[in-house]
């Protein structure tokens, strides 16, 4: 077995803008929830009001704690590889995994599901690490592209072969919502390498094993 190291992982990531701070994890919720004191305060919300009173500490622990834990490297999953005993060598697919992340833009919700192909090299992964993979960099503030992008190359370098490929199909609540309201559109984004760029063949086959796009349900 094998253990990966996080950061090594995430030196070759296209980066989230980010700047890392001194702040530790209570003084992001301290400071977080007084300035959304003020945003609700300047939308006149009353916040003597029982429903409201919390709101603010609510939402500096979600921030901090659940969608975008994925700013912290010290979150980034626990990867063990185990070697390919077996000589497996045809694509090993997962779908339709939980994708849930928010706008970088509007900070509102990225409702979606991911799709992933590999074929092992010397090495395989755990099923569950690609969904928690997944989920540590849809934790953040995102644009979908991105988001594809880190996928794609976290796996390549933890899989150590560019044998990977990753689609992403996702709604948009800044489309949806607000702007031009458009509530049946969704988003695909792919990124596709090795085997899976180079041969029809393997490109076809997992094409085909992921929903059409009518067929993504959220």
């Amino acid at each position: 077995m094998t253990m990966i190291d996080p950061k090594a992982v995430l030196k070759k990531i296209t980066p989230t803008p980010y700047k890392k701070n001194e702040l530790s994890s209570e003084e992001k919720k301290k400071k977080i929830a007084s300035l959304f004191t003020e945003i609700m305060d300047t939308l006149g919300l009353d916040l003597d009001d029982d429903s409201l009173r919390e709101t603010p500490m609510r939402v500096a622990k979600m921030y901090v704690d659940e969608v975008f834990y994925g700013l912290d490297a010290v979150n980034f999953p626990k990867i063990t590889l185990v070697e390919n005993k077996f000589d497996y060598d045809h694509a090993v697919m997962e779908v339709n995994i939980v994708t849930n992340s928010h706008c970088e833009h509007h900070f509102v919700p990225i409702i979606g599901k991911t799709h992933i192909a590999y074929i092992p090299g010397k090495k395989v992964l755990g099923l569950s690490k690609l969904n928690r993979i997944v989920d540590y960099f849809a934790k953040r503030p995102q644009i979908q592209e991105r988001l594809t992008l880190q996928i794609h190359q976290a796996l390549v370098n933890i899989l150590e072969t560019e044998n990977v490929a990753v689609v992403t199909d996702a709604m948009h609540a800044c489309v949806k919502t607000r702007g031009i309201k458009d509530v049946t559109s969704m988003t695909r984004t792919s990124k596709l390498s090795g085997v899976f760029i180079n041969e029809s063949t393997h490109r076809h086959e997992f094409m085909n094993a992921i929903p059409k796009v009518h067929e993504v349900v959220y």
